[in-house]
């Protein structure tokens, strides 16, 4: 990649358009960063700050007992946690014995568990102690041999108030010593913490990150250590201003790519202080934010909508704070125009999946934001727009059609699915299934999900347009649009509004509200309202499970 592209006119300044990409594994960089920064705090959990000297030592620890369980390269290595310092240990340990991560959701049903278990063929799992219940009953129906369990007080000097309660009571008996179950803190004692024999390779599988499945049955995506060590690099480009020691409250999961690159990985590869965040709540964010004032505080727009909706958040002094990072699904501008006039601090729209590691796209760092969109391709990316009919006729600037990308950040392809991958990455690009354009000057909007799209009559609805114009309604806190099947117009259009707090709606009112803001077809026919919407991990809303909601009404 050579040729000068239209959005390299757009960068910021000190973004190089082109990025000399340094072939050193994530693992490595930890060892190397730390005779720089041995005294710098890495994490910081509920207070507890853990520096660039003691992680670099716990790893070692987790790696030789890892080898110790018989964990050799290539084997996979299941992460059932939440955000947790056992879990950065835990990543960085495997990656140093040449292992693979294959992180899990901690709130997945035993089922579906039982799948990503089964289709990684992990063979050693490290999980919260209250679900050991559950691991224990999936060990009989996986590949599973071994367990480590975690505590979320192993790193506390006193126990705290449970904070993330993933389980039902029911599952907080003792469990009894089990063969082949091992706990954490007992594992560390037992190894030294000396340097360990890296054995990370550039273009080894470094990790399996399975799709949250909300478009179809969930996939491992296999990323290289080659493909997470560039995307963090990119970042680390695009965000030219950002200094050592400075704070970044690690909202994302890490389990979820988002949590797993942007939050975990850049932030050490960039000296930054990650303050943990167990539960992902607008509360219990806005609690953490009084408390360690953050420098970059980001969010998927339901946790914004959630913090705009704080009272405790919205009249606090948020000075400290010098810049937002948006990601999961674009910014509506709603929710952007109400932080810009809270705060006047620049919000970086971050785009990508899964697939691409996952970072894309960004808005420019101190530079030309464009509200409504998710910026410009990061160095040393492509992307480009083709029609949705045959995918091969590339549109020009400014018409819709699928987003492909292509840069290092591209997965190697789904793990034991080569139709699948044979679909999705073609002629070495990556078909998202996502609906864009690209204007004159680089920007990228995403409209929707290709298989989101609601065709009404003939005519294409975008659903994210319809849920913006419901979401700028001053009576409206959320809102989510779906299509379904109709005998007159193929699909019509279905809307679920959570009102806020205090407010009372009517159908009539909004369906009118929507007619003055957009064309008659566009307008729901039917608005449903709801107390909340469902949402996966990381706050995207869930639209399939909506669909299958509205479905069920219409026929009942």
């Amino acid at each position: 990649m050579s040729e000068s592209k239209p959005w390299h006119r757009s960068y910021a300044p000190g973004v190089p358009h082109y990025l000399k990409i340094e072939e050193i594994t994530l693992s490595r960089a930890l060892t190397r960063s730390t005779a720089k920064r041995a005294g710098m705090p890495a994490m910081n959990y509920m207070g507890r700050e853990i520096t660039y000297s003691e992680l670099e030592a716990l790893v070692n620890r987790f790696a030789r007992a890892l080898l110790a369980l018989g964990v050799a390269p290539g084997d996979k290595v299941a992460l059932v946690l939440p955000n947790l310092p056992q879990m950065t240990v835990a990543v960085y340990a495997a990656f140093r014995v040449g292992a693979v991560v294959v992180p899990n959701n901690p709130l997945y049903t035993e089922r579906e568990l039982a799948y990503q278990l089964n289709d990684s063929g992990a063979t050693v799992a490290v999980v919260l102690d209250l679900l050991l219940p559950r691991m224990l009953s999936l060990k009989e129906k996986t590949g599973v041999k071994k367990i480590v369990t975690c505590h979320i007080n192993d790193f506390l000097p006193f126990p705290k108030k449970q904070i993330y309660p993933l389980v039902k009571k029911k599952m907080y008996r003792k469990i009894a010593p089990q063969e082949n179950v091992f706990r954490f803190t007992d594992l560390l004692k037992q190894h030294p913490d000396t340097p360990v024999e890296e054995l990370s390779s550039w273009e080894d599988v470094a990790a399996i990150l399975y799709t949250g499945g909300t478009t179809g049955a969930s996939k491992g995506v296999m990323l290289t250590h080659a493909n997470i060590s560039a995307n963090v690099q990119q970042f680390a480009a695009w965000l030219p201003g950002v200094k050592e020691g400075e704070k970044l409250l690690a909202v994302y999961p890490y389990f979820h790519s988002a949590g797993f690159t942007a939050m975990q990985n850049f932030a050490l590869w960039a000296g930054l202080t990650a303050l943990i965040v167990p539960r992902p709540d607008p509360a219990s964010v806005a609690k953490m934010v009084k408390q360690y004032q953050p420098d970059y505080l980001p969010g998927v727009p339901t946790i914004y909508a959630g913090l705009l909706a704080n009272k405790d958040f919205t009249s606090m002094d948020l000075s400290f704070i010098k810049g937002f990072f948006a990601g999961a699904s674009p910014l509506p501008p709603d929710i952007y125009n109400r932080l810009m006039q809270l705060t006047g601090k620049p919000i970086i729209d971050v785009y990508g999946l899964t697939e691409s590691t996952p970072i894309a796209t960004a808005s420019p760092w101190k530079g030309k934001i464009k509200p409504g969109t998710v910026g410009l391709p990061v160095p040393n990316t492509d992307i480009k727009i083709v029609d949705i009919e045959t995918g091969t006729k590339e549109m020009p600037a400014g018409e819709a059609g699928e987003i492909l990308i292509k840069g290092p950040q591209v997965m190697r392809g789904y793990y034991r699915n080569p139709e699948e991958t044979e679909q999705t990455l073609r002629d070495g690009w990556l078909y998202t299934g996502d609906i864009g354009f690209i204007d004159g000057e680089g920007y990228l909007s995403v409209i929707d999900r290709r298989k989101d799209l609601i065709i009404a009559g003939g005519f294409n609805v975008y659903p994210t347009e319809v849920d913006n114009v419901l979401s700028a309604h001053p009576a409206v806190q959320e809102a989510c649009t779906v299509g379904v099947p109709d005998q007159y117009r193929v699909e019509t259009v279905i809307s679920f509004v959570v009102p806020r707090s205090g407010e009372t709606l009517s159908e009539a009112e909004l369906i009118r509200y929507c007619k003055e803001n957009m064309a008659a077809y566009k307008v729901p026919r039917k608005i449903h309202f709801i107390d909340e919407l469902p949402k996966s991990a990381i706050g995207k809303i869930l639209r399939r499970e909506l669909r299958e909601k509205a479905m069920e009404r219409a026929g009942s």
